[in-house]
Order: C-alpha cells, then structure tokens, then sequence
C-alpha cells in the first residue's frame, strides 16, 4: 500500500488581486498591513486564527518594553506601536510603569485585539482574511512569488500580490517559496501562558515551589512569572516550558500544546496546595495558541550579531531600536539569563535565586540603545519578499533581545513601508531605496535614528 494520497491539481479561484499580502495577523503584521496601506496600497492581511494580534492576544502575553533608551531620557521608540498603546489608554487597558527594562506597558490582551480590529477597518484598501491557512507559495523564478494559496471554509483559493511579507513568525513563506531559512541548534523553548484568579500576593510563594522537585508534580525546572491585567486583580502568568519542541513542526506543536495545558494545571493545583495566598487561585483564560519564542529563522543579507547588538552598533539601514536585555530561556535546563546593555549579566534560577555578573567592565561608555538593521529583514534571493518578527536573521544573543515584542511591532511597520515602496518604484525588495524608507517611516510617526 502506498504511503502517500495524490493531491489531485486543480485551478484555484482568484479572490483577491492586491499589491501587498501580508501572511500572519499578529501585531508584525497588521503593522505591516497598516503602513503599505498607508502609503496608498491594496493589501490582503492572512491569519489563521480568528483575531489578530499573536503573541500579544492569542497568546496572552501582555508585557511591552520600554520606547525610551537606557536613561529614559531619550525616546527611542514611536510609530504605530505607541500609536496602539495611547489608544488603549483612553479605553484604561494599559498601565505604564515607566522606564523599566523588563516592561513598561501592561494592557489588556483582549481590548488589544478589538483595537488591532480597528486599525484594519479604518483602512478600507486592507481586506482581512481571518480563519485562513496559507497553504502554499506559487513561485514564478527564484525568489518572487506570484501567488499564495490558503485555505478557509469558502474553500482552497489564492491571492495574487507583487510584494509579499511573511509576518508568520516561523518564515512559513519564506520556507515554502524555497528560500533560504534555519533553525537555531537549541531553540529557546515555547510557553503556554494562563489567566488565573485569586494569586493575590502569592506569586513569590509559589515561584519558590513550582519547580521544586520535593513537591509532587512539580514542573521541571523552568522560570516562572507574572504580569497584571489592567483593570481587574487579574494576572497572566507564564511559568510553563515545552523543552524540545520545534513549534515549526506540526506534531511537535500539538504535543506542545497538550504538555503546556498540563503544566497549567500543574502550576494552579501547586498553587493552592503549597503557595500561602494562593489558596484560592483558580483557572480563568487558556491562550488560544501556545507561545512561541523561536523556530525557523530566514537566512538574511544581514545576520544581527550579539556583539552588534549589546555595543549597540549603529547601521545607516537601521529600522528599529530597542533597550529589552538579551534574555535567554534555557532550551534544556532551569532559569534564564539576562544581559543588559550596561554591562551586567544576571541569572535568575528557577526558585528566583539570583546570580550577578558582568560580561563587560563597568568602566567605559555603554551603549544606551540598539538598532535592527532592514538587511536582516531580506530573505537571501528574495525578490518580492520580506520577513518581519522573530523569523528576523540574528544569532542567539541578538535574538534574545530583538525578539520581543516592541521590536518585531517597529519590524512590521518597517516591512510594510519597504513593501509599498517596491510595490511603487517597481524594484525588488533588496533594492529599495533605504533612505526613503527611513524617510517613510518618520514621516509616519517611527523614530529613525
């Protein structure tokens, strides 16, 4: 008996002929989407999932870094991602902390999700495409792609587009249209994060014996903790770790999925059983989708180096700055690693326990900021294609800070103006100009530095 079904060919209904299509609705590509419309393009935006906003949402990682440098002295950050954060304060769903390296901004992931609604439909050339698989890449000569396929319940279909962004954070696109990607050899692991009730002040208790083997059913070691909803005495926690999993992988991420679900529980029966003030705590959300740290990278012009990153190198292509520490989660053991900007190196076990370092003297003049370049944003070979997000080129270290959030946010914004401007100059990706896009990107609140 044969071990594979032939998939019969077939010609697939054109519904949507645009300029710019953008695979993945998480913050990267509704950005994305945003800013080429914009600039006057037809865009198509294609999510698999029901709402837009990814991590930020679906995931319901909450947490947004700061946009001043290490002084707080400097704005370094702009464009929609703050756009985004100053409307979601006039509806009380964000707090600012302030200047603060692990996160400055707390919103609400849902009222996040109905404001990302918002943008597309103030923008009436985006047509939203939500509960639709990208399926495949019809690839006319190496490196531009003609057309996608995806797949919803109308049925299998396609869109046409001249420029194409893959915001789908595992560069899907990139990988199907037979460009060049990677995978890091231990990836930083997924966790499945969780809303729960009645953790009061109970958090650091619990942080203590989650991971302790002496208690039964204990997580492996990992790094546990938490963040407020705004509004509510709410806390999304994220102490889970799927150690092994290749979220890239379709088996591997349902069984993700599965094990990240049971630490959930594990944690909240730990919780009321052995954490003073969590007595009462109980299961209030489950994330829609897991949350994915790292999977497969494109393989860039440019590969965003940790040395780049920590003497915060300045490149004439830069697109996006940043202060978020790089931030290691183990792929096989217990803890994390953070190493900021002004020289110190921290590890943080799993019981909270902390270990003080430098990787740099403390004399000298430290970098305050560091920069993203758009070279690490180009696939090697693309023509009409462009990443935005976690599937940027960067090596372990780099990778650890530029990864976050605020960061993949400014990538999107970046990739939708690039894309606009090859879609209007008729050049390929590689080939834009890099100043008139910096130039675009302030023009349309980003700060270019």
């Amino acid at each position: 008996m044969s071990s594979f079904i032939r998939e019969t060919s077939r010609d697939l209904p054109l519904v949507e002929d645009s300029e710019v299509c953008v695979i993945g609705g998480s913050t990267t590509g509704v950005f994305a989407a945003v800013a080429a419309a914009r600039m006057g393009c037809r865009v198509a935006l294609v999510e698999a999932l029901g709402l837009f906003g990814g991590t930020a949402t679906a995931s319901l990682v909450n947490v947004w870094h700061p946009r001043f440098d290490t002084t707080g002295a400097r704005e370094i950050i702009g464009g929609l991602a703050i756009e985004t954060i100053e409307r979601l304060k006039k509806r009380n769903a964000v707090i600012d902390r302030g200047n603060y390296a692990h996160g400055q901004y707390y919103f609400s992931p849902a009222e996040l999700a109905i404001e990302l609604d918002e943008w597309v439909r103030e923008h009436s050339t985006i047509r939203p495409f939500l509960h639709t698989h990208f399926c495949r890449a019809f690839v006319e000569k190496p490196g531009q792609v003609e057309a996608v396929a995806i797949e919803d319940k109308s049925d299998r279909r396609a869109i046409r587009a001249r420029v194409f962004v893959d915001a789908s954070g595992d560069a899907t696109l990139v990988f199907r249209a037979g460009l060049p990607t990677y995978r890091a050899p231990t990836a930083q692991p997924p966790t499945t994060c969780f809303i729960a009730a009645g953790l009061g002040a109970g958090i650091e208790k619990l942080r203590a014996c989650v991971f302790d083997p002496a208690i039964p059913g204990a997580l492996p070691p990992g790094f546990l903790w938490a963040s407020p909803i705004p509004g509510t005495d709410l806390r999304m926690v994220a102490g889970t770790r799927v150690h092994g999993a290749d979220v890239a992988n379709a088996d591997d991420l349902t069984r993700a999925e599965m094990e990240g679900r049971r630490q959930v529980r594990a944690i909240l029966d730990i919780a009321r059983a052995r954490a003073p003030g969590c007595e009462n705590a109980c299961l209030v959300a489950l994330p829609a989708r897991i949350g994915e740290r790292e999977s497969r990278h494109i393989r860039g012009v440019h590969q965003l180096t940790e040395t780049e990153l920590l003497h915060g190198a300045r490149f004439p292509d830069a697109i996006a700055n940043g202060t978020y520490p790089v931030d290691l989660h183990s792929g096989a053991g217990e803890g994390v690693v953070f190493r900021y900007l002004d020289g110190r190196e921290v590890r943080v076990g799993a019981d909270g326990r902390r270990e003080e370092g430098r990787w740099a003297p403390a004399d000298g003049q430290r970098a305050t900021f560091y920069q993203i370049p758009f070279r690490s944003l180009i696939p090697q070979g693309a023509v009409n294609v462009i990443a935005a997000g976690r599937c940027l080129d960067a090596d372990e270290g780099a990778f650890g800070a530029a990864r976050v959030m605020i960061n993949c946010a400014q990538m999107g914004q970046a990739a939708g103006v690039a894309a606009a401007i090859a879609v209007r100059d008729a050049c390929a990706i590689h080939a834009v100009d890099v100043q008139r896009l910096r130039s675009e990107l302030t023009a349309q609140g980003a700060i270019i530095l």
